[in-house]
């Protein structure tokens, strides 16, 4: 009976978070599947966009956690 892997499985395979028995198995079923391949590679494709993003704080939070650290060290 084949194994069913779920998208967690898949992901935690892409980061290297699985065991060498649990490797054999996903790398066995992506060559016999072709529906978890697919699935497998939309994972590795948001994966790479996000590791391309580049996020920060809008001005007015970074400025309002200032103005609230300023006042607590104020008041103390």
């Amino acid at each position: 009976m084949t194994q069913k892997f779920t998208p967690e499985d898949l992901l935690q395979y892409l980061y290297k978070e699985t065991t060498p028995a649990e490797n054999e198995a996903i790398e066995k079923a992506l060559a016999e599947d072709w529906t978890l391949r697919e699935k497998f590679e939309v994972i590795k494709k948001a994966a790479q966009r996000l590791s391309q993003l580049s996020l920060s704080p809008r001005t007015e939070t970074v400025l309002n956690v200032l103005k609230y650290a300023n006042k607590n060290l104020i008041t103390k």
